[in-house]
């Protein structure tokens, strides 16, 4: 069975304090159009695309007077949404994929299960800033993400010193990660990975 342009999704999300658009296509090429002024913000997601190769249009602008915690929280909700509907019934993924990432002193490991269930265990202690991306909210965009994603997350930091090294290495071994446990089984796909027969409810 070829699923190949049919997961899609597109995702919009406005309130008083952001307004979100993500459009995804989990079977793309690892292209992405990121609009957000929070710069690191943006090279982090272009991670998610292109190691992931997903296909990632993402408009994310907020209440940046307040800081920048609306904004990222709210893009982690739309992008966590967009997963889960662009799965769709989830039939015939791979489900579970543990990817490690190195970015020169830094080491991290994604686990993830595309179980239906959203869970995570975000370890990963952060000390500084870098521009205008509060390092504390890296682990928050990952929680927020697994729970509107209907994932479960494993998100490590075996090693590293350099703030943005350890952050970068977490995005590309969350992204390896969604990759491969999102691909569809040429062995079984249409089956859905689940002794219960769902990963829907």
């Amino acid at each position: 069975m070829d699923k190949s342009n049919n997961r899609k999704a597109k995702i919009s999300r406005e309130t008083s304090e952001s307004n979100i658009s993500v459009s995804i296509n989990l079977d793309g090429t690892g292209k992405s159009n990121i609009d957000t002024p929070l710069g690191f913000f943006k090279h982090m997601l272009n991670q998610i695309s292109k190691h992931g190769l997903i296909d990632l249009d993402i408009s994310a602008n907020g209440d940046l007077e307040t800081g920048t915690h609306h904004t990222i929280e709210d893009t982690a909700i739309a992008l966590g949404r967009a997963i889960d509907s662009a799965l769709g019934d989830r039939k015939g993924i791979i489900r579970m994929s543990n990817k490690i990432c190195p970015l020169d002193e830094s080491l991290s490991q994604a686990v993830i299960d595309l179980s239906g269930r959203g869970y995570s265990v975000v370890d990963m202690m952060l000390p500084n800033n870098i521009g205008e991306f509060p390092t504390d909210m890296v682990r928050h965009f990952f929680e927020t993400l697994a729970v509107e994603g209907r994932f479960c997350l494993h998100l490590s930091v075996l090693k590293g010193e350099n703030e943005h090294h350890i952050i970068e290495s977490a995005f590309k071994a969350f992204a390896r990660a969604l990759r491969e446990a999102s691909t569809i089984d040429p062995r079984s796909p249409n089956v859905v990975p689940s002794s219960k027969g769902t990963l829907t409810s």
